[in-house]
């Protein structure tokens, strides 16, 4: 009883106070307070069933799953296989969770005729299961841009790619979303491939700080231009490079990154996704383990608003 008794108190604090923060921008905060979740890149050591419980726990209202105790095609995971596939809906319910997004490792890049196909089957499988779980959206990648003539090619392929997963997905309520991402930030870039992949079912994930921290490009003005595509966020602050250090991953609010500007657009252009934390300690394990990183988020992020 004391479980749930704190759940809800944190989950009751955690309304309360965006629609404090959202009303100090004069905005309705029955309609506009912000739907938070993270990335499961910050726990590679937390089993499924901890993931939710944290996330329930803290004021979260989804969780983003790219990847589950180390193994990232969640395909292979056994809490998704036909035997406990039911299971697993019940506990995300009883978590009162949503699974937001499915991260795939799937690149549209490659020329190769093989890499090519690995890549959209891993994708494909995504789509299924994202739709077993009530899934919106599915993660796809852009990556290595090759430059000169070459580059024109690659941009191509990625369009087609991304136009052949949303076919793939006519039918359903799952989006394939292209992350901004390796060489692929610049909002010219992004804004000619989106515009060759129109469909229903074709969209984006801004992640601002892996276009920011290459282009400097002003928030605002990136939003300004990809708006219609984006459907879901990556959220994050890192510190510039400094005295011989490179850039690093720091807890929210304490960075260079324009976080504010960002969540200014979004919050003015009607934004109704979830702002997802991704928190890369499976990638940089020398950052905050994941208990002092998402309950640091979980409150932070409303004070933006």
């Amino acid at each position: 009883m004391h479980r749930l008794g704190r759940r809800k108190f944190v989950r009751n604090s955690s309304v309360a106070l965006a629609g404090i923060a959202w009303s100090r921008l004069g905005l309705d905060a029955a309609t506009t307070a912000p739907l938070i979740s993270f990335s499961t890149l910050a726990c590679p050591k937390w089993s499924f069933a901890n993931i939710l419980s944290f996330a329930a726990d803290h004021g979260y209202h989804g969780v983003e799953l790219r990847g589950i105790l180390g193994e990232l095609d969640l395909t292979k995971r056994r809490e998704f296989s036909r035997a406990n596939l039911a299971a697993s809906r019940r506990l995300i319910e009883d978590q009162h969770q949503q699974i937001v997004c499915l991260g795939s490792s799937a690149a549209l890049h490659h020329a190769d005729a093989k890499e090519r196909a690995r890549n959209l089957d891993e994708a494909r499988r995504f789509i299924d299961l994202a739709q077993q779980l009530d899934c919106p959206h599915v993660r796809v990648f852009p990556d290595a841009l090759p430059g000169d003539q070459d580059r024109t090619a690659a941009m191509d392929r990625i369009s087609k790619g991304l136009l052949e997963l949303a076919d793939e997905a006519k039918g359903s309520k799952v989006d394939v979303l292209l992350e901004s991402h390796g060489d692929l930030v610049a909002t010219e870039d992004l804004l000619r491939i989106m515009q060759n992949s129109e469909s229903p079912h074709a969209g984006m994930v801004w992640d601002i700080c892996n276009m920011w921290s290459v282009t400097k490009e002003a928030p605002a003005l990136a939003y300004a231009r990809l708006k219609p595509y984006i459907r879901h966020t990556h959220i994050k602050d890192l510190t510039l490079a400094d005295r011989g250090r490179g850039s690093r991953y720091v807890l929210l609010g304490t960075g260079d990154a324009p976080v504010a500007e960002a969540l200014r657009a979004l919050a003015a252009g009607g934004y109704s996704g979830y702002y997802s934390f991704e928190w890369e300690k499976l990638w940089h394990p020398e950052i905050d383990e994941p208990e002092i990183a998402l309950s640091h988020y979980a409150t932070e992020i409303r004070k933006y608003f």
